[in-house]
C-alpha cells in the first residue's frame, strides 16, 4: 500500500490495476503547489511513483504550459525550453506549450501588462480526443472548469482521479473525480531541488 493521503467516497473501490492511464498536467496550478511545498517536483521521481500507484505498465503523461516570450524578461528564458525538451526526450512526455499572452490593461494610474496562459482548451481537447486510448484519466490541477470534463469522461466509463492540495482545489473537483490525492500529502519521494526565490520564479 502506498502511504498517500487518499480520499474515497460512496463505497468506492480501491484503484483499479493494470489499467492504461494517461496524466493531465496543469504546470500552472502545479506551479502553486510546489511553491506551497517549498520544493520543485522531480519529474522522473512523479513518473516512477505513477506507475507504482495504479499498478500499470502504461502511463502517457501530457504536461501543459505557457512560457514567457524572448525579451519580457530580465533574464534568459533558456533554461525553460531545455526544461521542456528534457520532458519529452527524457521522460517521453507529451508538451503542450503556448508563449503567454500579453494583454495591454489601461487605467487612471497609467498603463499595465498582464499575462494570461490558460490552457484548459488543449487540456480538454486532448482528454477527449484520445479517450479510447486510456482507461483511467489522472489530472493534475484544481481547477473547477474540468468539472464538465470530468463528468464527461465518468460518463464515458472511465475512472478520473485528481491530484491537488488542499488549498488550490475547489471542492466541485476535489468529490467530482472517482478519488482525490492531496499532493502536499504523498510520503514517497517525488520531490526535488528546493524552490530558493519564491518571488522570482514565475510559472514553472
Amino acid at each position: 500500500m502506498i502511504p498517500i493521503e487518499k480520499e474515497k467516497r460512496d463505497g468506492q473501490a480501491s484503484i483499479e490495476e493494470g489499467k492504461k492511464v494517461s496524466v493531465f498536467i496543469d504546470a500552472s496550478n502545479l506551479w502553486q503547489v510546489q511553491k506551497a511545498k517549498g520544493k520543485m517536483f522531480d519529474y522522473e521521481k512523479l513518473k516512477r511513483f505513477l506507475y507504482v500507484l495504479f499498478a500499470t505498465k502504461e502511463v502517457r503523461i501530457f504536461y501543459y504550459a505557457a512560457y514567457p516570450e524572448d525579451g519580457t524578461r530580465g533574464y534568459g528564458t533558456d533554461g525553460k525550453h531545455k526544461f521542456f525538451t528534457f520532458l519529452k526526450k527524457g521522460l517521453g512526455f507529451i508538451v503542450r506549450k503556448k508563449p503567454l499572452k500579453r494583454i495591454v490593461i489601461h487605467s487612471e494610474l497609467g498603463d499595465s501588462i498582464q499575462e494570461k496562459g490558460n490552457m484548459d482548451v488543449e487540456m480538454t481537447i486532448d482528454a477527449v480526443y484520445h479517450s479510447a486510448k486510456y482507461d483511467t484519466a489522472v489530472f493534475f490541477t484544481g481547477d473547477s472548469d474540468f468539472l464538465a470534463l470530468i463528468t464527461h469522461l465518468k460518463g464515458e466509463g472511465k475512472k478520473v482521479y485528481i491530484f491537488s492540495s488542499k488549498n488550490n482545489v475547489s471542492q466541485e473537483l476535489r468529490t467530482g473525480g472517482d478519488g482525490y490525492f492531496d499532493v502536499l500529502g504523498i510520503q514517497d519521494d517525488i520531490w526535488g531541488r528546493e524552490i530558493l526565490n519564491r518571488k522570482k520564479n514565475s510559472v514553472e
